[in-house]
């Protein structure tokens, strides 16, 4: 399986802008090291963001339109037999590149690694953030408007988990009670630990499925350590813990079909120390593709 690189620059799913630039910053970086296929995405210019507060549907249209896009690309090549990984861009760019996973392989789980469950609906969003809808879109938990592109299976919300999370939005929680989706909090993860943690996440996600998606967003670790981002939750992980995730995915990578490392916002970074963590998560995770490509077939 060869590795396709998606930019997918858009932060239409927040009021704050900049995060729209991250994957032209982060492709750029990766030129010296990555020699593969990429397809490069950037929202409109000339769009005007909703940012009034009382707008609950913030550039809907224009975020599916991109989607729309996003996804056609990724399920092209994901059909050829390609690895995607997506480099957002804020987080309503995983709708595309999950449902495209999922419409390929049929039954997968996905993890979500992320400071929020973005588990809201348009009903229960207090910001109008779309980006604080996907995951509920993605596992058909309301929020069709967000998926209309797509006209295969949604990601069974028994086989998704989020981890890391540690700000959930009041009305979400009730959301999140009555999906069936798994939560484990940066709580969990200091007390059990990065293994134990995502021991249990891969075993929901996978247990009868045909591959996982894993949707990393740089919001999962503290802004003390990574402030690039565009909606900072303190009490986070640190980057020793942010690495050991990517390290244990990649142990775990015969089980990964798709791979999103979203939200990173270099207008907000400093000292690109952000910057630095992604091109360490997305080097470490291209070259493990690249090695499990060399490996010789599993006889039987």
């Amino acid at each position: 399986m060869k590795t396709c690189i998606f930019g997918a620059g858009s932060d239409l799913g927040v009021h704050i802008d900049g995060a729209h630039l991250g994957p032209i910053q982060l492709m750029n970086d990766l030129k010296g090291f990555y020699q593969g296929e990429s397809f490069s995405l950037v929202q409109d210019e000339n769009i005007i963001k909703s940012r009034n507060l009382s707008d609950r549907r913030k550039n809907e249209y224009e975020i599916d339109k991109f989607n729309t896009k996003l996804y056609q690309a990724i399920l092209e090549k994901v059909k050829d037999g390609y690895f995607p990984i997506t480099i957002g861009g804020d987080h309503s760019v995983a709708v595309a590149s999950a449902l495209a996973s999922a419409k390929v392989h049929d039954n997968i789980g996905i993890i979500w690694l992320d400071a929020h469950t973005d588990y809201n609906t348009f009903d229960t969003t207090v910001s109008g953030n779309i980006h604080g809808l996907p995951l509920a879109a993605i596992t058909g938990y309301k929020n069709q408007e967000l998926r209309y592109f797509h006209d295969g299976n949604i990601i069974q919300p028994s086989k998704a988990v989020v981890v890391g999370a540690r700000s959930i939005d009041d009305w979400e929680k009730d959301n999140i009670k009555y999906s069936g989706i798994t939560v484990f909090t940066t709580e969990d993860i200091k007390e059990k630990g990065v293994e134990k943690v995502l021991e249990e996440a891969f075993k929901i996600a996978g247990d009868r499925t045909k591959g996982i998606h894993i949707s990393y967003d740089l919001d999962l670790i503290d802004p003390e350590v990574a402030p690039g981002v565009s909606i900072p939750e303190f009490d986070g992980i640190n980057e020793q813990e942010a690495m050991q995730i990517n390290e244990f995915i990649m142990k775990h990578l015969d089980q990964v079909v798709s791979y999103d490392l979203v939200e990173f916002n270099p207008l907000r970074d400093e000292d690109r120390k952000t910057e630095q963590i992604a091109i360490n998560l997305l080097a470490q995770m291209i070259k493990a593709v690249e090695n499990k490509n060399k490996l010789p077939a599993k006889k039987y």
